[in-house]
């Protein structure tokens, strides 16, 4: 039975509208929980209100992408699997556009009542970057704002040019002047952040009154958009089942989906509702495995990360820690580039849940996802995820990630109290899914002057 059926043949009382999309499901949850999270007025910057705009047609039609499903892969070892997919639209195939969406919504509400226009910006590793462009598209062409009023400017590491999507953004002339691509090169690719917050200084000393510019960073924009995880897993899955020990499992940087998820089973239990605990299984690859290191030793030193030797065949090993990866091409590899925060602050509260709770951490290597790539593909035929047949068309190895990342802790033991697996899907996509932004179309940069430059429409003679 498809989402839009499920959810037309069930009544709950936490849906107040009868929408596939989830943010327009729980409207009303959402925006309450939103008012929660008002920023406070630290003068370092501009983020308008959490107050969300009505609820009519058109805010509906911009927030329809948001949907998700629930699926059983069967078993491993006698564990179900189930897979919640959050990457359903087409146009970013990720689960970041439930917050963007909610960013975007929160900006339209701005506009209404003010009428300053905003330009969002954001330094992202991709995903984000993608998301937010699509969630403005959507908001011009539902009639919400005017091009001039809303506008997004994206700064992304050179290492992920290739997830970025051609949209009406691009194609349209205005629009892409309106709104520009900026790729940052001849830098790591969590220089995005510091490049950021020094356009974010010198658009302040600047002294433009034109625009608001919001440089949505607070991990409540995400934590606001993620509750409806764990409403939707009420409703469908096994949130309410409080005798049964579920591990939520996602491939995490910071784990703001899983904060998100468990802010929501918080929400549902002051609603009154009986709902399980929910466990937790953080996979990250070797470049920036903080998080699990947190995890297990509450704290980020690497020197608690195991020693790797090289075997004849050039493949390095290890057998001291079954939270690693037993076998891998480098020890310091770099799987996904969209992973590449290090230290995140969300450590401490992820860990604690962790401990109250259950669950633990997994590192994953690109050798393991490839050795699994084939099981990972047939346990996926369950639900509408389609993999490439070849591995070296995925262009976003999230998913690939977390189902190998669990399949590996089921079969070390690192999950012994589960009664199942819920894996959420938070991303996966291929080259044959979309178009990418042409070259020409994209500025490439080495700092925040050149973009300050572009977005003031400054000339150089």
């Amino acid at each position: 039975m498809s989402v839009n059926d499920r959810i037309a043949a069930t009544s709950s009382a936490l849906a107040t509208h009868d929408h596939a999309s989830l943010l327009a499901r729980y409207y009303p949850l959402v925006a309450e929980f939103a008012s929660r999270y008002e920023p406070k007025s630290t003068g370092e910057g501009f983020e308008p209100s959490m107050r969300l705009p009505e609820l009519d047609a058109k805010v509906a039609e911009f927030l329809s992408p948001a949907t998700a499903g629930l699926y059983d892969l069967g078993e491993r070892r006698g564990l179900p699997l189930r897979l919640l997919d959050l990457r359903q639209n087409p146009h970013t195939q990720t689960t970041k556009t439930f917050a963007s969406l909610i960013i975007v919504a929160r900006a339209v509400r701005h506009i209404q009542d003010t009428g300053e226009p905003i330009v969002l910006f954001s330094p992202s590793s991709g995903n984000k970057a993608v998301a937010l462009r699509d969630a403005v598209a959507r908001a011009l062409t539902a009639g919400l704002v005017r091009p001039e009023q809303l506008r997004v400017v994206t700064l992304t590491p050179a290492q992920t040019t290739g997830k970025l999507r051609g949209s009406i953004l691009t194609e349209d002339p205005e629009l892409r002047a309106l709104n520009p691509v900026f790729v940052l090169d001849d830098a790591p690719p969590e220089a995005v952040k510091q490049v950021g917050q020094e356009f974010k200084r010198l658009f302040a000393a600047s002294g433009c009154e034109d625009f608001r510019l919001w440089h949505s960073l607070r991990l409540e924009n995400y934590r606001v958009a993620d509750i409806v995880r764990a409403l939707y897993d009420y409703d469908f899955g096994q949130a309410g089942h409080t005798g049964v020990r579920t591990v939520h499992a996602h491939a995490v940087s910071s784990a703001f989906g899983l904060l998100g998820y468990n802010s929501g089973v918080e929400l549902l239990k002051e609603l009154g509702h009986e709902v399980a605990d929910p466990s937790y299984l953080l996979v990250q690859h070797q470049a920036t495995c903080d998080m699990v290191l947190h995890t297990l030793h509450g704290t980020f030193d690497r020197k608690n990360a195991p020693e790797y030797a090289k075997d004849p065949d050039g493949v390095w090993v290890q057998d001291a820690s079954a939270h690693f990866p037993q076998r891998t091409w480098s020890p310091l590899e770099t799987l996904e580039h969209t992973f590449y925060t290090h230290e995140p602050t969300t450590a401490t509260e992820m860990s604690g849940l962790i401990s109250a709770n259950g669950g633990t951490g997994v590192v994953v290597s690109l050798l393991e996802c490839m050795e699994r790539y084939a099981e990972c593909r047939e346990l996926l035929r369950k639900s509408p995820v389609l993999l490439p047949e070849d591995p070296r068309r995925l262009t976003e190895w999230s998913l690939v990630m977390a189902v190998t990342g669990v399949l590996n802790a089921i079969d070390r033991g690192l999950l012994p109290d589960a009664d199942g697996i819920t894996i959420h899907a938070s991303g996966t996509y291929g080259v044959d899914d979309y178009e990418p932004v042409p070259e020409e179309w994209i500025h490439h940069v080495t700092g925040a002057g050149p973009v300050l430059d572009t977005v003031l429409g400054r000339t150089h003679s």
